[in-house]
């Protein structure tokens, strides 16, 4: 009989959290001051007219409108059209 746990049982069983990132908001969805737009790591998506920015990253809207997405220079903007 064995003395000792198999190596597998003791290794496995870690796993993080799902952190839920993602675009909330999309092209042409109507949206109130403060709602989150996108969660994101890093700046992929760049804040335009109307959008914050959090410490995380994270882009919402300033005013209540209409989300737009533009590509500009190869890059996303997002922005609020009132």
């Amino acid at each position: 009989m064995a003395h000792k746990k198999g190596a597998g049982s003791t290794k496995n069983g870690r796993d993080s959290n799902s952190k839920r990132l993602g675009v909330k908001c999309f092209h042409g969805q109507k949206v109130q001051a403060g709602n989150i737009l996108i969660r994101q790591r890093g700046l992929h998506f760049k804040p335009g007219l109307h959008v914050g920015v959090g410490k995380d990253y994270t882009l919402y809207a300033l005013k209540q409108g209409m989300t737009v997405y533009s590509l500009k220079k190869k890059e996303t903007v997002v922005s609020i059209i009132t």
